[in-house]
């Protein structure tokens, strides 16, 4: 093998453990995250908002990888689409760690309501969407374009159950008052998962790009 195929392809080796890596933080925050809501937990909370450093300090390293092995290697066809693929993929994942960040921030507050309970909605939302995140990353690994199909078509859950937190704040408004700012928090919360499976599923598309070159976004009769 010519050397610099060789560098070639080290480089890209490179390119696609530095994304596992993000990957694996931010799917830990945001793991953490839920968990702070549920058990109130502010110290880990605060943990996760000082990790999120760390996150975009490992996203701009990626991206200036993705950048430098463009210009020196000016890829083509299947590696050129893999490079793209990460360079969106990476800018996904960032967004996804700035949402854990606001799950936690919200939860800080939600750390001393402590008569606020919250729905089975927000529960089950939360794990389908740390499932959607995680075989995302998994998709991606394992180029696996069934696996980011069953991902992107579990968004539409994703979605009804935050319209259910929707409709379970306005029942809860007649209350009381008192109850009006933890109920924002908590639906504040609910969007932002909703976000991360939103980011879940552009990965998803990305990996579906990647491995056959169709392009599905915006067009969801292409992912049945």
């Amino acid at each position: 093998m010519p050397r610099h195929t060789q560098h070639f392809e080290n480089a890209i080796a490179r390119l696609k453990k530095m994304t596992h890596n993000i990957g694996a933080h931010v799917e830990e925050n945001v793991g953490h995250a839920v968990r702070c809501i549920i058990n109130r937990d502010a110290k880990l909370a605060t943990q996760i908002m000082e990790s999120d450093d760390k996150i975009d300090e490992m996203e701009v390293e990626l991206e200036e990888e993705c950048l430098k092995v463009l210009a020196l290697y000016q890829p083509v066809a299947n590696d050129l689409r893999l490079v793209v693929a990460l360079l969106k993929i990476n800018n996904d994942l960032e967004r996804i760690g700035d949402l854990a960040v606001n799950i936690a921030e919200r939860a800080i507050f939600l750390s001393n309501q402590t008569g606020l309970i919250i729905p089975p909605e927000f529960s089950t939302m939360a794990d389908k969407t740390q499932w959607m995140l995680q075989h995302a990353l998994d998709s991606l690994i394992d180029l696996d374009p069934v696996l980011a199909r069953r991902v992107c078509a579990m968004d539409d859950e994703v979605d009804e159950l935050n319209r259910k937190m929707f409709f379970t704040f306005e029942s809860q408004l007649g209350t009381g008052p008192e109850k009006l700012r933890p109920l924002l928090e908590l639906l504040s919360a609910s969007r932002y998962l909703e976000r991360v499976a939103d980011h879940a599923t552009n990965i998803c598309e990305d990996v579906i790009y990647l491995i056959g070159g169709e392009i599905v976004r915006h067009r969801k009769e292409a992912l049945i």
